[in-house]
C-alpha cells in the first residue's frame, strides 16, 4: 500500500511541475512562432512542424535543445537565443494547451 501511494503521490508531482509554464506569457511570447508556426500553432508549410497539442515536456526539450546547440537548425537558433527558462516553458505550456 505504501508503494501504490508513494506512485500515485510521486506521479502527482511530477504532473504539477510539468505544467508549471504561464500560457498567457507564452501565448504573448508565440507571436513571433506565428510566422512559421501559425498562429494557432499549425503550419501552413510541411516543412515546419505544427506546435499546437504537443507535449510540453516535449517541447521544453525540444527548444532547450536548440538553445544548447545539440539541435541544430539555422532558422531556430537565432529565435530561441533569447529565450529564458521562463520563456521556454510559457512557450511549451501555451502550445500543449492548444488543439
Amino acid at each position: 500500500m505504501k508503494k501504490v501511494t508513494l506512485t500515485l503521490l510521486t506521479s502527482a508531482l511530477f504532473s504539477f511541475s510539468a505544467m508549471a509554464g504561464d500560457i498567457e506569457a507564452g501565448k504573448a511570447k508565440a507571436v513571433v512562432c506565428a510566422a512559421c508556426h501559425g498562429t494557432d500553432g499549425i503550419s501552413a508549410s510541411p516543412i515546419w512542424p505544427n506546435l499546437a497539442g504537443q507535449k510540453e515536456a516535449y517541447l521544453v526539450k525540444q527548444i532547450k535543445a536548440f538553445k544548447s546547440g545539440e539541435r541544430k537548425d539555422p532558422s531556430m537558433a537565432p529565435m530561441v537565443a533569447g529565450l529564458s527558462d521562463a520563456d521556454i516553458e510559457n512557450l511549451a505550456a501555451y502550445f500543449a494547451s492548444l488543439k
